[in-house]
């Protein structure tokens, strides 16, 4: 018996290791591949045809995207994302990673509008989920069309009980605040089967009303605007209120579209600059601090667009005063001198 072991022990030794393969897949489906994140099972189905069939599993993806983001658990969502050419595993990929607003979009004089825009947002604090809704949106009225593009989650009257505390007024809890309060912002597109997170995960910046001492937060993306040399920013604000040593609520959970000029941005525009992004914007993996580097740039250029237009104005003034002046010294030179 004790050299039987022995032996057997020395084929291990020698090489003899149990491929993937002759693993039973229910094994690796139920405890290998249900443990992983994503990107983590997006790259393991890559690394066999075997793993690859395994890795595709629709239940699979199922559970990671509602574990993810949880507001897609609504029957209108699930019933969208169930015509995706690859189902959850093709929303996934569309939605994961960060929309690359450095990838030009190619430009095409005119394109269908899509008639419905589904937004799917969860809000969470020290990962644990605060906030959770989907919120369709006819894009087809003219009154989208033509005003200024806003979607609230929130009524006038609505907020949003949370477990933050209202520590104090100063940096450190804002900081805190910057670190811990995340956000996902999905917008779908039922019409193509389209969808991309057009939101920063953290707040891009955070500022404290000095009055009514409301929290402000911002959470940006940058992407192409309508022509290929213009930047626009997808903007959502979360505002919570709150004394200090009480619980905070949130009142306030916003999208708008805004370009370098500081304009808001129409219902019609921002639904092409999305639909867009949506199709043709590449999605890459978001550094920690890039999202912010994004709207800093983003600022940057902005202050550099309103100096050039002060330029420009002040160079037309000018122009205006010295025609006024020859309009004037001819006058009186005619009046005077005839």
């Amino acid at each position: 018996m004790a050299s039987a072991t022995t032996k057997s022990f020395t084929t291990v030794d020698q090489g003899g290791a149990t491929a993937i393969s002759d693993v039973h897949h229910d094994i690796i489906q139920t405890h290998i591949l249900t443990r992983l994140d994503g990107p983590t099972l997006a790259t393991i189905a890559c690394a066999s045809s075997h793993l690859h069939a395994l890795s595709t599993e629709e239940e699979l993806w199922r559970n990671i995207c509602s574990a993810t983001w949880p507001s897609i658990d609504h029957p209108r969502v699930r019933h969208v994302i169930s015509s995706f050419p690859g189902g959850h595993r093709s929303f996934f990929s569309d939605s994961f990673p960060a929309l690359d607003h450095r990838s030009p979009h190619p430009y095409r004089s005119s394109i269908p509008l899509s008639t419905e825009l589904i937004s799917a947002v969860d809000v969470r604090y020290k990962d644990e989920l605060i906030f959770s809704k989907v919120q369709e949106t006819e894009a087809e009225t003219g009154w989208f069309l033509c005003s200024p593009f806003r979607v609230d989650l929130l009524g006038q009257k609505e907020s949003i009980q949370t477990p933050i505390r209202h520590v104090a007024e100063n940096e450190a809890w804002l900081k805190h605040l910057e670190e811990n309060l995340k956000l996902n912002w999905i917008m779908i597109d039922p019409t193509r089967n389209r969808s991309a997170n057009f939101s920063s995960r953290r707040p891009v910046s955070i500022q404290r009303h000095w009055l009514t001492g409301d929290v402000q937060l911002r959470y940006a993306t940058i992407i192409a605007g309508q022509e290929q040399s213009e930047l626009v920013q997808c903007a959502v604000l979360v505002t919570c209120e709150g004394k200090a040593g009480g619980e905070m609520h949130v009142r306030e959970v916003s999208m708008q579209v805004e370009d370098l000029e500081g304009k808001h941005l129409n219902g019609k525009e921002s639904l092409v600059i999305m639909q867009r992004a949506m199709e043709s914007g590449k999605r890459k993996k978001e550094g920690k601090e890039e999202g912010k580097e994004r709207f800093v740039e983003f600022l940057v250029m902005k202050k550099e667009r309103r100096e050039r237009m002060q330029r420009r104005e002040r160079a037309l003034d000018l122009v205006c005063i010295a025609v006024g002046v020859t309009i004037f010294v001819t006058f009186w030179s005619f009046v005077l001198f005839r």
